[in-house]
């Protein structure tokens, strides 16, 4: 039986915090930020929390231990 892959964009996407929560950066960063007001982008710059079970299981799958670490 062969080992699973690592699926490197969801491991480049995310990682998890100790307590088991998945940590992602916010979506609409990279380009046309010119227009949107200076709260908005502050808050591009911190990761947020995705607490979904369902989501880290997925994540944890496919990503596999590039996310545990």
């Amino acid at each position: 039986m062969p080992k699973q892959k690592t699926h490197k964009g969801t491991a480049k996407r995310f990682r998890l915090t100790k307590n088991g929560k998945l940590m992602r950066m916010k979506i609409g960063r990279s380009h046309l930020r010119r227009k949107k007001s200076a709260k908005v982008n502050r808050e591009y710059r911190h990761a947020i929390t995705t607490e979904s079970t369902a989501t880290i299981k997925m994540v944890q799958t496919l990503a596999g231990a590039a996310v545990q670490s």
